[in-house]
């Protein structure tokens, strides 16, 4: 007799039969990937079956909101797919560069997590951050609120699997719900991924942000290595790092201060501080 967890569980895996092992994994994943749109990943919800499913396949994506409504999708829905259709970007142009030591790796990432002069009291928002990033943010960081919001599940899986206590939400930075805002530290920490306009950017973390709030802006390698990573990572590295008079200039228009910038060969960094109310 087919019973209706039977039908559910049909309606969200179709895969043929040579990843008959692997698709019982995923049909623990799929339904709980839906449900975390709209909320943040916890242990409790995000089995560790369904994560090491997803960790282990690199052939596996799920609609974000801004595919959903793009494509004209109810939010929540889930689309049925074949597994060919389960694309995961590249985002090793995030890892660290093997050929430097761990403490000059961790130099710039130091002075952006500084930058953000986190508290205890300060909710913190991170889009687009490796997980080495957010290893170093949690360990040094006083504060008692994380998101973190990244394109990749993959990702987000890794930093759930380490950190229970860190939100996850899967999507595009400008579709953050404001639920969990304000916030009084956002980091775009590899700026050049983020495929919108900067006034795009701006214009929607001045509503996220609270009164004194620091977006802090960055490329961890700086300038010096941007267009190799566009060659080589075209699908992630999708924008510029934008000058001074750019930068002031669109910040303005969005109430927003520039505080310190930072444009070297080995690091690029620009801070923020939203004046508006």
């Amino acid at each position: 007799m087919v019973t209706k967890i039977d039908k559910v569980l049909f309606s969200f895996v179709l895969i043929s039969a040579h990843f008959t092992l692997y698709s019982v994994s995923l049909a623990l994943a799929l339904p709980i990937l839906a449900w975390h749109r709209t909320s943040p990943l916890s242990v409790s919800a995000l089995s560790l079956a369904g994560v090491a499913a997803v960790r282990r396949r690199r052939g596996f994506f799920f609609n974000s909101d801004f595919d959903a409504r793009r494509s004209g999708m109810a939010r929540g829905a889930i689309a049925v797919m074949n597994f060919e259709e389960f694309i995961e970007k590249d985002w090793s142009v995030l890892d660290s560069d093997k050929s430097t030591s761990e403490r000059e790796f961790n130099k710039p990432i130091d002075h952006i997590i500084s930058a953000g002069k986190i508290d205890e009291t300060s909710r913190v928002l991170v889009a687009i951050g490796s997980e080495e990033f957010v290893d170093r943010l949690v360990d040094s960081s006083p504060s008692k609120f994380l998101l973190v919001v990244h394109d990749s599940i993959l990702i987000l899986a890794g930093i759930k699997e380490k950190y229970d206590q860190v939100k996850c939400w899967q999507g595009e930075i400008i579709y953050v719900p404001e639920k969990w805002a304000p916030f009084d530290v956002i980091f775009l920490y590899f700026l050049p991924a983020l495929p919108f306009k900067l006034d795009d950017i701006l214009g929607s973390l001045a509503k996220k942000c609270s009164p004194g709030g620091r977006v802090v802006m960055s490329h961890p390698q700086g300038r010096k290595v941007l267009e190799q990573q566009r060659q080589q990572h075209p699908e992630v590295v999708v924008s510029d790092l934008p000058d001074k008079t750019t930068l002031q200039r669109v910040a303005a228009a969005h109430s927003f201060d520039l505080a310190e910038f930072v444009d070297e060969p080995g690091l690029y960094l620009a801070v923020l501080s939203w004046s508006g109310a």
